[in-house]
């Protein structure tokens, strides 16, 4: 690849892998990196948590024997992790990947932290916990709906870009109106052409079923397997975990609010049958594709492929990247 001026860009390469859930990213991810000398740096929120394992397709040992991986169990389930604080610790890990040698290969459904890694963050007040703590009680009090009118009401632009069951962003949101008195869209604005982006050369590839029915086929089937291999058992180990068992609110937890991980719990509280977890842990699962290619559509610079009918196009993309 060259600049403007004919010079060779001679920044490192990178390869972001990015899709909705259940669409064939970490099979892609372990393929190319055996094949091109790379190592996986993930960028999935629910799998920097320790114990989401089966229910958030977290590589098993032996696909981590295959290619190393980086960004996995790095806090507790009762622990929060910020996109700030992903974008700090998956810069440190490419910088330790290229300074190797090998190809880093970000491969994830976050968009958060695709954007946080890829172009930086907007600077805005740092969290307050006593202001989190109080749009938590409100939240369990009124409802997270009620929350996102309260937002929509002092920053409609942000509203309407937030789903009003994105509890996190929310609060967020509400947080940094509370502290500062500006909306959240005001500081990003502000600060989006000062920010700080990957110093690599990036192909931005999305992975996704061309056709909507094959990609919700992949979600059951996945789930059923989770269902298979224990995911309820993995959800009564967390529950068990004395973290956990102080919280006054662990449904709250982001790392409980991973997709399926609610579902299960609420599961396990008494609410429904068997069929009825499936039911909703399906169409949680769902949803959160949905949102998935929401923003993957805003990804202008990414090129689509379905990993099934358009196997061949996408490794020639990739080999003539590489060069």
């Amino acid at each position: 690849m060259a600049t403007d001026e004919g010079r060779a860009d001679a920044r490192p390469p990178a390869i972001a892998l990015m899709g909705p859930t259940a669409s064939g990213k970490t099979a892609l991810a372990l393929d190319w990196a055996e094949r091109f000398n790379g190592e996986v740096i993930s960028v999935d929120s629910a799998l920097v948590y320790r114990g989401l394992d089966i229910g958030a397709a977290k590589p098993d040992a032996a696909e981590q024997a295959r290619a190393r991986h980086h960004m996995l169990d790095l806090r507790d389930p009762w622990e929060t992790y910020s996109a700030a604080d992903f974008a700090r610790d998956a810069r440190a890990a490419i910088d330790d990947v290229v300074a190797r040698g090998r190809l880093p290969i970000l491969a994830g459904g976050t968009g958060l932290y695709f954007r946080a890694l890829l172009e930086g963050l907007a600077e805005m007040p740092a969290a307050d916990p006593a202001v989190r703590a109080g749009l938590e009680a409100e939240a369990r009090e009124h409802g997270w709906s009620a929350l996102h009118a309260a937002l929509a009401e002092v920053d409609p632009v942000a509203a309407a870009r937030i789903g009003r069951n994105d509890p996190q962003r929310i609060q967020r949101a509400l947080e940094v109106w509370r502290i500062s008195g500006r909306p959240i869209s005001a500081w990003q604005q502000d600060s989006a052409a000062g920010r700080a982006r990957l110093p690599l050369r990036v192909l931005k590839l999305v992975v996704a079923p061309a056709r909507r029915a094959v990609l919700h086929e992949r979600i059951a089937r996945r789930f059923d397997a989770m269902l298979a291999a224990g995911f309820l058992d993995e959800v009564r180990a967390l529950r068990a975990l004395p973290g956990l068992q102080r919280h006054p609110a662990p449904l709250d937890l982001p790392a409980i609010r991973a997709v399926g991980y609610r579902q299960a719990w609420e599961f396990l509280d008494g609410r429904g049958d068997a069929a009825d977890l499936r039911e909703r842990g399906i169409a949680a699962t769902r949803q959160l594709a949905k949102r998935q290619l929401t923003w993957l559509r805003g990804e202008l610079d990414a090129r689509w492929f379905d990993p099934a009918r358009q196997a061949a196009e996408l490794d020639r993309a990739v080999r003539d990247f590489l060069g």
